[in-house]
């Protein structure tokens, strides 16, 4: 059972470790980074991903933020330039926004990017005729994003069993063409190795000197991001892990200093560290 402080609004993290980073965070809030996973977290998630639009809430409670937190940043699996575009991030003052797991970095209108591997060409090519040759229930497709491609079974009627099925023969066409897999809410994604969103979030920390870091997601992506706060932790720099909740993903609430209520939750944190903050 998670409490609220008196007086502050903000729900206390379950955990003495996120306790002392959220209290680090608003002590400092010039040395600190807020960083944020998109879908599920800043966004609903929906069947088709590009009609997902950041919560309605969600571009206000980071422009409050803005001038107030160190960084602030988005990390995704979306294309950074998609990101900016559905949640109306280019009007955040100063935001970072890291794409394809941090491969990308879109920041003030640029847009930065190193060149795309082969491997993925291959793996485009041949993706339809391995999906078919495992016999891909209906409802089954693939979402190119340019640098990853994406697998989703949510439009299936057995979402479930449509990803059973799939799973091995996307894992053998990842090895062969020098991927790593991806898993996610009804979606494997097969992208290029090298970063994640651990890395991403490690990178962003000591680029910019932060003494806290808070990070929120709601995937098994962000596992990672998660496990790089706890080893910042260790080095000594405060750290915070919030998960936006839902009934589809546990194992990220499990390892989670504090659980909110889907992209709701999340929103409602923002304002109430904002107001904390005098915004």
């Amino acid at each position: 059972m998670q409490s609220e402080p008196a007086g502050g609004g903000i729900r206390e993290p379950s955990t003495p470790e996120g306790q002392a980073g959220l209290t680090v965070l608003l002590r400092d809030p010039g040395g600190a980074l807020v960083a944020l996973d998109f879908d599920g977290t800043l966004a609903p998630i929906v069947p088709d991903p590009m009609d997902a639009r950041a919560h309605p809430g969600a571009p206000a409670a980071l422009r409050r933020l803005s001038g107030r937190i160190g960084t602030l940043a988005v990390i995704t699996g979306r294309p950074a330039a998609v990101a900016v575009e559905l949640g109306g991030l280019g009007d955040v003052p100063g935001i970072v926004v890291l794409g394809h797991y941090g491969v990308e970095r879109w920041e003030s209108g640029v847009l930065s990017a190193p060149a795309t591997p082969p491997g993925l060409a291959k793996a485009r090519a041949e993706l339809p005729t391995v999906l078919a040759a495992a016999g891909a229930h209906p409802g089954t497709w693939i979402e190119d994003k340019g640098r990853s491609l994406a697998v989703h079974t949510r439009r299936a009627d057995d979402p479930d069993g449509a990803l059973a099925l799939i799973r091995a023969p996307l894992t053998a066409l990842a090895e062969r063409t020098g991927l790593v897999e991806e898993p996610g809410r009804m979606v494997i994604e097969l992208r290029p190795p090298g970063m994640d969103k651990g890395a991403a979030l490690t990178n962003l920390v000591a680029e910019r000197r932060s003494r806290a870091v808070l990070f929120c997601g709601d995937d098994l992506g962000d596992l990672a991001a998660f496990r790089t706060v706890r080893e910042l932790r260790s080095a000594g720099i405060a750290g915070v892990t919030v998960c936006s909740g839902s009934a589809e993903v546990t194992a990220l609430a499990e390892a989670a200093d504090l659980v909110v209520d889907g992209p709701d939750g999340v929103v409602a944190l923002l304002g109430a560290i904002a107001v904390a903050l005098g915004g």
